[in-house]
């Protein structure tokens, strides 16, 4: 699918518009105090900086690599992003400077994060990544929160030469934009849908009931899911759209109880998702499996729901016995920030990091070449080799993940599994 280029042009202009409209759109990061720099992670504050700052004798170790990025810190997304994402963007920050900065050809350089807050608005994001390219010309930039976000931000980055290793966007429209620049660092809804399906067809289950969010996000899991399950012969006995926000959970849990599936999918955000988990317990809804998507890696979905997890079925793809790496990460981000990372896209969101980093090592900051060196090799990583195929992440494939005992284990497929699957 190719891009409108008259379009595009259009909307470039009225971002850059809206840009030179934003007095202080990307703040003097330097020049904040550590009240300003604090920000909300989940329900409690973060007493951390929105970027890797530099001390006074950093100025003379040459200039900082600057790498810009705008992600939610207010707004409904604000709970997912501060969880899954700008934590992991600190933390490998100010691990690269403290082992001396960033490793270039020529030496190494100290990493300046400056960060913005989209307010949870594409059209403020979209907005601050023009201002980061076109007028503040920063070296690189890191990719917002979520689906919706990226499908803003990608073709600006593609058509200002900026590398964009996406952790948490999940749709194969970006995929198939065939933007050179773009890479997704998640598995696609084909290869997660798919897996959930072999799971399935492994265990017998022969009905399985669906809700799923109408946007890009729900629509191409839903989509993907379909198609899994007509080829594993799996009766997908009901297929409900919700509007992200507006359902009915009571309601829907009811309806789908008198059907008896042997398996329910919620193809959810966290709100749906911790509000599916409460229904459920609160209806004595117990079907042989219950899966549910964004949310369910969190770290807080078990804090919240203790022995009612136990069980639960969603999108994970890692923990920290999956390498010596991830359990440094892990503990390092415990230690850090006083809590866990989410068992999906927060080890996505380091290993596109790792992959960054190892490209500036080898080519430098010429953002081609770094593209070149993204596109065209496999990289070490805390989740494995990470190699991407015309932008699409190649080599890991669609997973599972269940709550076990307060760990969220992956359970399928069987070669990256960290426990057995436990059904009803």
């Amino acid at each position: 699918m190719g891009v409108d280029q008259g379009a595009q042009a259009r909307c470039l202009n009225g971002l850059l518009t809206m840009a030179r409209r934003i007095p202080s759109l990307i703040p003097e990061v330097s020049d904040m105090s550590l009240d300003r720099r604090r920000f909300l992670v989940g329900t409690g504050a973060l007493a951390a900086a929105g970027f890797a700052g530099l001390s006074p004798a950093d100025a003379a170790e040459g200039a900082p690599v600057r790498i810009g990025y705008a992600i939610a810190r207010s707004g409904p997304f604000a709970a997912a992003a501060q969880v899954t994402q700008e934590p992991t963007y600190l933390l490998w920050a100010e691990q690269v400077n403290a082992a001396g900065g960033l490793q270039l050809p020529g030496g190494r350089r100290r990493i300046q994060l400056i960060g913005v807050d989209d307010e949870s608005r594409e059209d403020v994001s979209t907005a601050a990544y023009l201002a980061l390219m076109a007028r503040d010309k920063v070296d690189l930039i890191l990719a917002p929160w979520g689906t919706r976000m990226t499908l803003g931000v990608a073709p600006l980055a593609n058509k200002f030469g900026y590398p964009l290793i996406a952790p948490t966007a999940n749709t194969r429209k970006l995929v198939e934009m065939n933007l050179p620049y773009y890479f997704s660092a998640l598995q696609q809804s084909n290869l997660l849908m798919e897996a959930l399906a072999d799971m399935f067809a492994a265990q017998h289950v022969k009905t399985v009931a669906t809700v799923y969010s109408e946007d890009p996000f729900g629509t191409d899991l839903a989509t993907s899911l379909q198609l899994a399950m007509k080829a594993r012969k799996i009766d997908l006995i009901e297929l409900r759209a919700y509007v992200p926000g507006q359902l009915d959970t009571a309601s829907a849990l009811r309806s789908i109880m008198r059907k008896r599936p042997e398996a329910f999918v919620g193809l959810t955000y966290p709100v749906e998702t911790d509000a599916i988990t409460v229904q459920a317990k609160e209806l004595g809804f117990r079907p042989r499996f219950i899966y549910l998507a964004v949310g369910t890696a969190y770290p807080t979905y078990a804090e919240k729901f203790g022995a009612a997890c136990e069980g639960i079925l969603g999108i994970g793809s890692w923990n920290a016995k999956t390498s010596v790496g991830a359990r440094s990460y892990f503990d390092a981000h415990v230690a850090r920030f006083g809590r866990q990372p989410d068992r999906w896209a927060s080890g996505h969101t380091y290993a596109a990091l790792q992959v960054i980093q190892a490209a500036a090592a080898k080519v430098g900051l010429h953002r081609r070449a770094m593209r070149d060196e993204i596109a065209a090799r496999a990289h070490d990583s805390i989740l494995g080799s990470i190699e991407f195929r015309r932008g699409e992440l190649s080599s890991i494939p669609g997973t599972v993940g269940q709550w076990q005992k307060g760990e969220f284990e992956v359970v399928w497929p069987p070669e990256r599994a960290t426990a057995k699957l436990v059904g009803n």
